[in-house]
């Protein structure tokens, strides 16, 4: 089976990597100059008609690559999205793509920096629209490359995202701007914390802003954060703490 990959950026080459040992590929990106040519097509609708099609763009373009796509899909494709986030991208596909395509969501938690075929990884993925019946066999071939499926829902998905990758990735960039920088005294903890500023400011500035707005339920997260900061640091002046010292 051939697999067609639209975008062919930081994300788009693990996934080739990842996909290239059981499918032939077919991968367009217009503004990469570095894709394979065994496996550059020039034209979007030869990717399109393949039997799979991953969808690996930055978020903020999802929507007009669909609309691009979506008069290009095969009579039996099925379009699949790795966007960090879940509900956007799904009701894009939904509304956007005819109805003969089938639609499958994943979110590989894994990234560019943190992607290890030697160590377990995990994929969020969820059976859309699965008309074709790919969505088993795409699971077993992750399985087999050591990548751990779990099935939920995409608004289940950025409900947990918005704890475990928007609390991390604010983080790190609030530590960023704050110039933290290693010492000579680093406990493990402190290691960890300095190990997130590295992992999450190594991606670009858009897709952290991407995370942040393209996830409902991000900025409620963010808000209690800011809201638990400030009572923990107000805390240091209250009354009763000055009465103990």
């Amino acid at each position: 089976m051939t697999i067609g990959i639209i975008g062919y950026g930081r994300f788009g080459r693990i996934l080739a990597t990842i996909l290239n040992p059981g499918y032939d590929l077919k991968i367009y990106d217009p503004f990469s100059s570095d894709i394979p040519d065994k496996y550059r097509c020039s034209q979007l609708s030869d990717v399109c008609s393949q039997p799979l099609v991953f969808i690996a763009v930055p978020i903020r373009d999802f929507l007009n690559v669909i609309k691009d796509i979506r008069s290009h899909i095969g009579k039996r494709t099925t379009v699949i999205d790795v966007c960090s986030v879940k509900k956007y991208p799904s009701e894009i596909m939904e509304t956007n793509l005819p109805s003969y395509a089938g639609i499958i969501c994943s979110h590989p938690m894994f990234g560019p920096d943190s992607y290890s075929q030697y160590r377990e990884q995990k994929m969020v993925m969820h059976p859309l629209r699965d008309i074709y019946f790919r969505y088993e066999s795409l699971k077993d071939y992750f399985k087999s490359h050591s990548i751990r499926i779990v099935e939920m829902t995409p608004e289940e998905h950025d409900r947990q995202a918005a704890v475990s990758q928007g609390i991390t990735h604010f983080i790190g960039r609030v530590l960023e701007k704050a110039d933290v920088k290693s010492t000579e005294i680093n406990t493990l903890g402190f290691t960890d914390l300095l190990a997130v500023i590295e992992q999450t400011c190594n991606d670009s500035l858009e897709l952290f802003k991407d995370l942040q707005r393209f996830n409902p339920y991000t900025n409620k997260t963010i808000l209690q954060l800011e809201d638990a900061i400030r009572h923990i640091h107000s805390s240091f002046n209250s009354p009763e703490n000055q009465d103990e010292n």
